[in-house]
């Protein structure tokens, strides 16, 4: 989750200096004495000069404090980073909606680049890359000791170039060697369309700088494409790998709260003051309350278990699927010099009701998984909690309670029913007005 705020080869000197740091109190409260940083300091630029003048071969300096800080943040948590350049240029040109690549969301797992979710429509997804799928060479080169920004710039490209993908997939004996075509990722992903009479599926592929605005669009369209009202809504979660938290603020807020009481979505806790806010739903017109299922899975991370947190607090929708990925933190990026960027996590959030999901994820109010032809259920997703350094989930009460066992499909899918999880939602909505027109009967 973002918030905006307008390895080097010698990964040994990194660790080095990172153990100078925590060893002579470099991680220092406020409050300390000043020479406790002045005594860190002073050992790191000892440590620096011999580096640089008896090191085996000669180092770039720069190259060297990069390495430095990437080995400092890269202790704290699994998405705090240095971002130089090119790569903070990229990210922002990926938060506007449209950069060259792949289209896939990766993480460090136990120290291998893992995916945690394809971008619908997008080369990855459609050479059926999965969550939880491990990149262990791009194009022949391994990607031991990479960085996710060093991985990300070998995937990024100009349209119509070639990239190899070797990947290890649990459940497969032998690596699976992929040619993706690189594209222009278009990750405006809102698709809607009208299930049945009177009944919408609205799919959110990630989170970004207009997705409040077109989900309000989708909904209009629905709306009209059914005669003006709607009997039920499936909203699509599922491997939404997040982005921007003012965009999972504003799309909850179209079902949350009402021409006079905004509703809280979310709020954030973190040690400096601009870390601890409030996010409300915006005053005004609401969609109306017709029910609601929201789809979510291993792959649904950030932003999208902001908008599912929520409207399961407020009781506004049933979650469906299985428990989502876990991430409850909050990353700010902040501009540096020369044009490069910090990404550092200075925030959890919770839902309405105070639960933090951090490492835990949401957990579904009914239990589906998916019916994959290839046995690969989305119980085998990797979560939040299984990455190195992962944040603790600040101590809240365990996970919201809910059923925990799988639910077993009555019988095997035809071609045109393959997403078992989307047939649930349907039925639940269809018997959900069933039942209320039996108990008006009575």
């Amino acid at each position: 989750m973002l918030t905006t705020r307008t390895k080097i080869t010698l990964g040994l000197v990194a660790t080095i200096v990172f153990l100078i740091l925590a060893v002579t109190g470099g991680w220092r409260s406020r409050g300390q004495a000043a020479d406790t940083d002045a005594e860190a300091l002073k050992l790191f630029r000892e440590v620096l000069h011999h580096v640089r003048t008896s090191y085996v071969e000669e180092v770039d300096r720069k190259k060297l404090m990069e390495g430095a800080v990437n080995g400092m943040l890269a202790s704290l948590d699994p998405h705090s980073a240095y971002l130089p350049p090119e790569p903070f240029t990229e990210m922002k040109v990926e938060m506007a909606g449209s950069f060259g690549g792949l289209g896939i969301e990766i993480t460090m797992k136990d120290g291998k680049l893992t995916v945690v979710s394809p971008i619908e429509d997008t080369p990855a997804w459609r050479a059926g890359i999965r969550s939880g799928d491990q990149i262990v060479k791009i194009d022949g080169t391994s990607t031991h000791g990479l960085t996710i920004t060093e991985a990300v710039k070998r995937m990024r490209g100009e349209r119509g170039t070639r990239v190899t993908l070797t990947i290890l997939r649990e459940g497969e004996a032998n690596p699976l060697v992929v040619t993706l075509v690189r594209d222009i990722i278009k990750t405006r992903s809102i698709k809607a369309r009208t299930l049945e009479p009177g009944y919408g599926y609205l799919r959110i592929g990630h989170f970004q700088e207009r997705t409040g605005e077109d989900v309000a669009a989708a909904l209009v369209k629905l709306r009209r494409e059914n005669g003006g009202n709607l009997r039920g809504l499936v909203l699509d979660l599922r491997n939404n790998p997040g982005g921007l938290l003012d965009a999972a603020v504003a799309v909850a807020g179209h079902f949350v709260g009402d021409r006079l009481d905004n509703g809280l979505i979310v709020y954030t806790e973190g040690r400096e003051p601009f870390a601890n806010r409030k996010f409300s739903a915006t005053v005004g017109e609401k969609e109306p309350p017709y029910p609601m299922v929201v789809l979510i899975n291993g792959g649904s991370a950030s932003a999208s278990e902001i908008v599912a947190g929520a409207l399961q607090d407020y009781g506004r929708a049933v979650i469906l699927g299985t428990t989502s990925f876990g991430k409850g933190s909050v990353q700010t990026v902040i501009p540096m010099r020369d044009g490069a960027g910090l990404k550092l996590t200075t925030a959890r959030y919770f839902t309405p009701r105070g639960r933090s999901i951090q490492a835990r994820g949401i957990v579904p109010d009914i239990f589906v998984e998916s019916a994959e032809l290839k046995g690969v259920k989305d119980g085998d997703d990797f979560h939040e909690k299984d990455l190195d350094n992962h944040l603790d989930s600040a101590g809240e009460p365990a996970a919201r309670e809910g059923a925990k066992k799988p639910l077993a499909a009555a019988a095997p899918l035809d071609e045109a029913k393959k997403d078992y999880q989307m047939v649930r939602a349907l039925d639940l909505l269809k018997g959900w007005e069933v039942l209320r027109t039996v108990a008006a009967k009575k």
